[in-house]
């Protein structure tokens, strides 16, 4: 297949933080603009230039999402990007960088003489080359990854849940409020993340403005499964909660119970302390 004469673009997707404030990074990098939840801030040219100490293409960005995404655009050197990394973590110490690569995702942009886009795993090969690929690109990719994190925290939260469930299954039937309080917690933050923080079922501002963006976005998010991969976490995020509020009923039925027993072996006690009174063998008050 030939292909046009430019070169193809790059893409590196990572997950560096559960979530970053563009504003605060927007002001350290001389940009002047209020950023809302669902913008990306882009970081090219000149910026790029005076840190990496070099020229830099055109097409060469770094962008970075709220819901604690990174997307490097036609980064070649793991230098340059570790380099950015580490600049970042100077403006927030708050982000760890020891495993920025086990959420991550590899991709590319390629121009060619075809029809129809083509989408695989690894690549998509469209026509022409159009202004709002890159983004559009990038921002799939960064929720992708950030969904992979989240599917993994999940499997974690249900790893806990299934050892409450060996011990029920076992006789100890004491849950703890403390314990259910921090399960639910956990289970509340990882839907907070999913659906408010990824805006998975939002779109770029782009796609509503052009539409072979939105055209293109969309046959992004399909073949990426987003969507789909939306809707399994937020089914499993509810079967969580059913099964937790299955935890809370046992739990406070178990502590009902035992109030009630207690009450009862008070109430024998006291019954015994009076018949002993009656029959002399325990001095009345």
């Amino acid at each position: 297949m030939e292909r046009a004469s430019m070169d193809d673009i790059t893409f590196k997707a990572m997950v560096i933080a559960n979530e970053i404030d563009l504003n605060q990074f927007a002001i350290h990098f001389g940009i002047r603009k209020k950023y809302t939840w669902e913008q990306p801030l882009i970081i090219r040219n000149n910026v790029l230039k005076k840190l990496y100490d070099r020229g830099v293409d055109s097409l060469q960005q770094v962008l970075i999402f709220s819901f604690g995404s990174i997307v490097f655009v036609n980064h070649e050197s793991k230098e340059e990007m570790h380099t950015f990394l580490k600049f970042l973590q100077t403006l927030d110490e708050n982000l760890r960088l020891k495993q920025v690569y086990r959420y991550t995702d590899d991709y590319s942009l390629h121009v060619g003489e075809i029809e129809r886009m083509e989408l695989t795993d690894e690549h998509v090969i469209v026509s022409e080359f159009e202004y709002f690929l890159p983004e559009l690109i990038a921002t799939v990719l960064a929720k992708s990854v950030a969904l992979e994190k989240i599917e993994e925290q999940l499997g974690q939260i249900q790893d806990r849940l299934e050892e409450m469930i060996d011990r029920l299954e076992k006789g100890r039937m004491r849950v703890g409020n403390k314990q259910l309080a921090q399960m639910t917690a956990r289970i509340v933050r990882h839907e907070y993340n999913t659906l408010a923080y990824i805006m998975i079922l939002d779109k770029p501002e782009m796609t509503w403005n052009h539409s072979s963006a939105g055209t293109f976005y969309e046959a992004m998010m399909d073949f990426f499964e987003l969507n789909d991969r939306y809707k399994i976490l937020k089914s499993k995020t509810d079967s969580l909660y059913h099964i937790l509020e299955g935890f809370t009923n046992i739990s406070h039925s178990i502590r009902g119970l035992f109030v009630e027993w207690i009450v009862v072996i008070l109430i024998v006690i006291e019954v015994v302390i009076t018949l002993l009174q009656i029959a002399g063998w325990v001095p009345s008050h």
